[in-house]
């Protein structure tokens, strides 16, 4: 699958049919070996998302079919190592689908997601300056991905369950075209 584009597909957006075949989709992703270590079970995470009125999950497409899964959280940023809640979107949840990895995907996701979310924070007129994650030290892919999309680190991080971490932001402010 050649693309250099991803579309973001807000589940709280879509009626029950459409979300019914996005959960089809979802519950067909998986991970390589180890990397449950760093994001859950996609069906469940879709769901949460949902379940929860801070949370905004999208399915990542990309050339036609689901190729991905993430979640954008407001009032959540300490979750990640910020130091404060409320100014950055937390992006949690985040994965690509086993079959799509290496293709560069998880960064095109990553730089669509912050868009995501600099036009929620424009509808909602609230007051996140960016977007926080937070990345395993041991999930380079992730580290360089995030890199890629012009997430900056902004130091270690030790309260994930899955060993050290690493507090990735990147700013609205570095998505503005002159």
């Amino acid at each position: 699958m050649g693309t250099d584009w991803v579309w973001l597909i807000p589940l709280r957006d879509l009626d029950n049919d459409a979300r019914a075949i996005q959960f089809g989709a979802i519950a067909g992703m998986s991970l390589l070996p180890g990397q449950d270590r760093f994001v859950g079970d996609p069906l469940r995470m879709a769901l949460a998302g949902l379940a929860e009125a801070s949370r905004r999950p999208y399915v990542v497409e990309a050339g036609g079919a689901a190729v991905g899964l993430l979640t954008l959280q407001a009032g959540a940023a300490g979750l990640a190592g910020w130091p404060d809640d409320q100014s950055a979107w937390l992006l949690r949840g985040f994965l690509i689908d086993r079959r799509h990895q290496g293709k560069g995907l998880g960064t095109l996701a990553a730089a669509a997601a912050v868009e995501a979310a600099r036009k929620l924070t424009d509808r909602h007129q609230s007051c996140e300056t960016g977007v926080v994650l937070s990345v395993n030290d041991e999930n380079p892919a992730g580290l360089s991905a995030y890199r890629r999309a012009g997430f900056v680190d902004a130091g270690p991080y030790l309260g994930g369950p899955a060993g050290p971490q690493r507090t990735m932001f990147h700013s609205f402010a570095e998505n503005l075209h002159p």
